[in-house]
């Protein structure tokens, strides 16, 4: 047998085992977050340090969200991950870190209550876990990662796979350049989008609006989980 083709069937052999790992990271997750109730996902970047101006805005707006009455969901990391959970313990709320296992970076905060720090392998399993318990989506500036989240959010928002959630990004000045690229250039000009669909994000500059952005929206929605 050629033996790339023997090599092909080694990794096909492989992948069906791996299924067992994935669904049993599914149902840890599952058991665990289940228990938790009402969260918002604070996305942004690991790299953002303590002294930037996200950062502080990162802590401000999840004490809000915990003494509001929500957990705060971030992917257990540092930066904006570390000042969202910083903040839900300050709130006196549930500071839950979705970890993932990466080969040169992320090492959890201190922050994340002991007993929600959650470790993963699959970011796929990751995703359903910040989206399935999420009451709404706060995003602050960061990278790929940060943008993969917040696209996820709206897709599955967009196509009625999950019920209406508020996403509120924070930062006029960083996300700025993108929402004027969606709007001439996506719905505009190419018309890949509808006019509805902006609606489903909001911009905002501040701690407090990004917080009363999720609390008027649950005064006329219900609180229950995603899917």
């Amino acid at each position: 047998m050629n033996k790339r083709i023997k090599d092909w069937n080694d990794i096909k052999i492989n992948d069906s085992w791996a299924i067992f790992k994935i669904i049993a990271e599914f149902v840890e997750g599952y058991e665990r977050m289940a228990k938790i109730g009402p969260c918002i996902s604070v996305f942004g970047s690991a790299r953002t340090k303590s002294d930037n101006q996200y950062y502080k805005l990162g802590v401000e707006v999840s004490k809000l969200l915990a003494e509001g009455g929500y957990g705060v969901i971030t992917g257990g990391g540092p930066g904006i991950m570390e000042a969202g959970n910083k903040g839900a313990q300050e709130g006196g709320g549930k500071s839950v870190g979705l970890n993932i296992d990466l080969p040169f970076e992320q090492n959890h905060n201190p922050y994340i209550d002991q007993e929600h720090n959650l470790k993963f392998d699959y970011f796929f399993v990751r995703k359903v876990m910040f989206v399935k318990y999420a009451q709404g989506f706060v995003v602050l500036p960061g990278g790929f990662g940060t943008l993969d989240e917040l696209f996820e959010a709206l897709t599955l928002i967009q196509t009625k796979k999950i019920n209406k959630r508020p996403v509120v990004l924070i930062g006029s000045e960083y996300w700025g350049g993108l929402i004027d690229w969606i709007k001439g250039t996506m719905l505009a000009k190419e018309n890949n989008v509808a006019q509805k669909d902006m609606d489903l994000i909001m911009v905002v500059d501040s701690a407090q609006e990004a917080y009363k952005a999720i609390d008027d929206f649950y005064k006329s929605h219900e609180l229950s989980p995603n899917f």
